[in-house]
């Protein structure tokens, strides 16, 4: 089912950047790169009903305790200027603002608040602020990847008091421990997100298997 977009809707289009999206990425997401029509499908659809549309990038330093090389969990990724921190070439990239998180060294997933990496204290990047002037009053959420800074962005925007939708056929999951993709979608779910599929008996599954008890809310 495609959401519905008018100009109090922000599109959020979190990471599809070549570290995550390429398959010679160094984070590689599988199928990351099979998302990217989606996701311009919906750039078009948000842009043509005057939504504000936003990009997230992970804009990394060579060093950072982000890093498996300074003791952190993931390999380096998303180094600033570099091809793995560019947006996949086939994505559209000029419909709107990007944020990039993480130039400093923080820590963090989501698109909105990053971890200062001495004191472990919150840092906000721009997003929220970006939101406020465009009047938006509902967000859409969809990149790379699910179980990491889709979920964590998502999750901030319904903090932020944004009804907020996430589009399943327009994110693909790291799965470190398989399910976690699906745990992500179940915990989303259960914190209020709507989750936008064309395939509903899918997601459905996909929630049920990883928390049976969770709220699960599919258009």
């Amino acid at each position: 089912m495609q959401p519905d977009y008018d100009a109090t809707t922000a599109l959020i289009v979190v990471d599809v950047q070549n570290d995550f999206a390429d398959p010679a990425g160094s984070l590689s997401v599988a199928g990351g790169d099979g998302i990217v029509g989606y996701v311009n499908a919906q750039i078009a659809a948000a842009l043509d009903a005057g939504a504000f549309v936003a990009y997230t990038q992970d804009w990394h330093p060579p060093s950072t305790p982000h890093f498996v090389t300074a003791g952190g969990p993931w390999p380096v990724h998303c180094v600033a200027g570099t091809w793995g921190a560019a947006l996949h070439p086939a994505l559209t990239q000029d419909a709107g603002p990007s944020v990039r998180k993480g130039a400093n060294g923080e820590d963090g997933y989501s698109g909105f608040t990053m971890r200062d990496a001495g004191t472990g204290d919150p840092v906000p990047t721009e997003l929220a602020g970006l939101l406020q002037a465009h009047g938006t009053r509902r967000v859409v959420v969809c990149g790379l990847a699910t179980d990491y800074c889709v979920r964590d962005t998502a999750l901030d925007a319904i903090g932020l008091g944004y009804p907020t939708s996430v589009l399943v056929d327009g994110v693909r999951a790291v799965d470190v421990r398989p399910g976690d993709g699906a745990g992500a979608l179940a915990q989303l779910a259960s914190a209020g997100a709507v989750l936008v599929s064309a395939s509903n008996a899918r997601v459905v599954d996909q929630v049920r298997s990883a928390i049976p008890t969770a709220s699960e809310t599919v258009a």
